[in-house]
């Protein structure tokens, strides 16, 4: 019995100090994502179009974890700022794709290299082998909670 109440006091910890990181290190980026006038959500789009080019808009709403209603809003927001342009698919009418203009283009491109930097500092207290592991093993917790979570337990 004490192994199981070692092992469940155990899993709390790692619950409480695994939130505490996620809220540290999304501290560093959503506090220069701001810096630029943007949420993270459009921070999201704007890192996805960039990278993967133009996406229909469903699709970015499951690929940056958003709803479909969210997705309209937040395209909304980013065309009013000129820097993201919707285009109708041609091969289905129905289909709506985003993409960046050429002033999103180069604001994201601007951008995203110090971005990247502001996350690199705010891991840097893991060494590149504990980063690594670190990577692995939350992969490995982030798959296991899926599947457990799936099955209803």
């Amino acid at each position: 019995m004490a192994d199981k109440m070692n092992n469940d006091e155990l899993s709390l910890e790692l619950f409480i100090v695994l939130a505490r990181a996620y809220n540290s290190v999304v501290a560093h980026s959503s506090r220069d994502i701001q810096s630029h006038g943007l949420n993270t959500t459009e921070f999201g789009v704007l890192d996805l179009l960039y990278h993967k080019g133009p996406q229909p808009l469903q699709k970015i709403g499951e690929k940056v974890l958003i709803s479909s209603g969210n997705i309209t809003y937040v395209a909304d927001k980013l065309q009013k700022k000129n820097l993201l342009v919707r285009k109708a698919s041609p091969d289905d009418r129905r289909v709506i794709f985003a993409d960046l203009t050429d002033e999103g283009r180069d604001f994201f491109g601007k951008i995203f290299p110090n971005h990247q930097q502001v996350l690199v500092h705010a891991v840097e207290g893991l060494n590149e082998d504990e980063k690594k592991q670190a990577v692995e093993l939350l992969k490995k917790l982030g798959l296991s909670a899926e599947e457990s979570f799936k099955a209803g337990r």
